[in-house]
Order: structure tokens, then C-alpha cells, then sequence
């Protein structure tokens, strides 16, 4: 009974299991659309690289010349600068009372080199010789020049002190665009070297661009070559470049895209673009892909390589 009903009956749910099963694999495969339309470049041959935007005198981290609690910031996100402004300045109440000690002890010497001096002045007037020895002449003569080259230490020290008092405010080296600020008013701010700058300076009347072109393509490289740059995301913003300068030193590669056919790696030649940045819409730090177009195959004859190793 189970044989003449039950295995017919599940030999039809298999085939109709496999018939749906092929059904299913049959269908197309839906391709999930791109977030933007990849860039159209007119170059025929092209070498294309990722570029990052940073400010043309390079990325400034700001440190703190001396350690200590910051007493306030003077400068905001996106304020321009100029050169010698204060930036942000650290306690500087230890350094005001050493300069005061400094300063109180160069008027002591002062006062005590004046009072030599007159002493000495009314020695050398004495008319008899017999008042007073040589001797005793020359101690006050070696006396003043004691109390000169206190003096001029008591001075030096008070110099010292100043300039320490001045390191404690913090100056823009250049003028340009404050593009981050990581400190706030009664945080600690160490000297040296930090994980994140404390204030980020660069001058962005005129972008540039860094673009790595991977090692593979090193020897194609023309600085002569035309190059374009289309902003991350959206294909109709984009920008000629103007050459700038080449790198001359091969670094690893640290700028990535997120591809995940990007390789890691390998090695990159970097050559700086710049272009105004009024006329796109972007930020320091900020993702472009650029094309550079290939005149290698142009030049008959050449060596490509000589070009880069023989360069100045």
C-alpha cells in the first residue's frame, strides 16, 4: 500500500522540486546599480590614479612648542589666518612668575654694578697716593667687571624667560585656512609629535591634488600630459589639472580607495596637480579620480625610465 501510493507521490515532489530548482537558476542575474556613473575620459591610452585633495603649501599639523593645560583657543574651523597669529596658548602663569624672579634679580645686579662703579669713580679720584694702594684700585676694577658679567647673565636670563613665555602662544607659520582643530580650552597639549594634530593649517587659495600612480605605470608617466579630475560620486564635476612637481621618491601606498580589487602592496610614484577650487565643491582630505593621458606610446624610440632617473 505505502509502495503503490507514498513513493509515486514523493517522486513528484522531487521533480517538482528540481523543475523549480532549474527554474530558478535560469533566471538573470540582477547586477545592483552603481551609486554613480563611472567617469567618461576622452583619452584613448590613460594612466589613472587616486588623488586626495590637501592644501597647496601641504597639510600643516600645528603642534605645541612647549607641554601644558591650553588656556584658550583663538582660532575657529575654517577662519583664515595670517602669518604670527595666535593660534591657541598654553597656562602661562609658572612662566610669568619665573620671568618676574628673573627680572627682579636683573635689577639687583644693576643696582649693585652702579654701586660699584661709583665706588670705583671715586677711587680713581683720589689725588693722594697714599690713600689708597693699587691694590685695593684694581679689586674695585675687577669688582665692576664681576658685576658686568652678572649683569649681562641677569639680562640673557631675562631673554630666556621671555622667549619661553612666548612659546607658550602658539603662531601660524603661514597664512592660510585653519582646516582642523583638535584642542579645546583646558585640555592637556603635549609636545612632539601627536596621533592627531592639534591644529590643522593649510592655504587653499589653489588645491592640490596627489595622485598615486602604482609603480606598474611609473614608466608611462609624462609631466607634460594632459590629466582631468572628476570628484568621487558625481561624474559631471570635474576639473582640468595643471601640473605641479613629481615626487621624487617612491613611497608604499597609504592613500586607498575601498576597491576590493585594490591591491595594498605595492608601491606608488606621486605626482602633485592643482587646479582651482572654486570651481568644484570639495575638501581637504577628499577622494578624486584623475586621469592622465599616456603619450608613451607616441614617443617612438624613447626610454621612458631615463626620463625619471635623469631628472635633476
Amino acid at each position: 500500500m505505502i509502495r503503490k501510493y507514498v513513493l509515486p507521490l514523493l517522486a513528484a515532489l522531487g521533480m517538482c522540486l528540481a523543475f523549480w530548482m532549474v527554474m530558478e537558476g535560469s533566471r538573470p542575474i540582477l547586477h545592483s546599480q552603481p551609486v554613480a556613473d563611472p567617469p567618461r575620459v576622452e583619452f584613448a591610452n590613460r594612466i589613472s590614479g587616486a588623488g586626495i585633495v590637501e592644501a597647496s603649501t601641504r597639510n600643516i599639523s600645528v603642534g605645541a612648542h612647549l607641554p601644558g593645560i591650553v588656556a584658550r583657543v583663538n582660532v575657529d574651523v575654517g577662519q583664515r589666518v595670517k602669518a604670527g597669529s595666535p593660534l591657541f596658548s598654553i597656562d602661562d602663569r609658572a612662566a610669568m612668575a619665573d620671568l618676574a624672579v628673573r627680572e627682579a634679580r636683573l635689577q639687583e645686579a644693576e643696582a649693585n654694578l652702579q654701586d660699584l662703579r661709583t665706588q670705583l669713580r671715586i677711587a680713581e679720584n683720589v689725588k693722594d697716593p697714599r690713600a689708597i694702594s693699587i691694590e685695593e684700585l684694581n679689586k674695585r676694577r675687577y669688582a665692576v667687571k664681576v658685576a658686568e658679567a652678572r649683569v649681562a647673565t641677569a639680562s640673557a636670563e631675562v631673554r630666556a624667560a621671555r622667549v619661553d613665555l612666548d612659546r607658550l602662544t602658539v603662531r601660524a607659520p603661514i597664512d592660510g585656512t585653519i582646516l582642523q582643530s583638535n584642542i579645546r580650552a583646558g585640555e592637556y597639549a603635549p609636545s612632539g609629535v601627536t596621533p592627531q594634530p592639534l591644529i590643522l593649517l593649510g592655504n587653499l587659495d589653489r588645491a592640490h591634488v596627489r595622485v598615486d600612480i602604482d609603480e606598474n605605470d611609473a614608466w608611462r608617466f609624462r609631466e607634460k600630459a594632459p590629466a582631468i579630475a572628476f570628484v568621487r560620486g558625481n561624474p559631471e564635476l570635474q576639473t582640468t589639472l595643471r601640473f605641479e612637481y613629481l615626487e621624487q621618491y617612491v613611497v608604499p601606498k597609504r592613500s586607498l580607495t575601498g576597491e576590493s580589487t585594490e591591491r595594498v602592496d605595492t608601491r606608488v610614484m606621486q605626482a602633485v596637480y592643482s587646479f582651482n577650487r572654486d570651481e568644484l565643491p570639495v575638501l581637504p582630505g577628499q577622494l578624486m579620480d584623475v586621469f592622465i593621458e599616456d603619450l608613451s606610446s607616441r614617443t617612438s624610440g624613447s626610454r621612458p625610465t631615463a626620463r625619471l632617473l635623469d631628472r635633476p
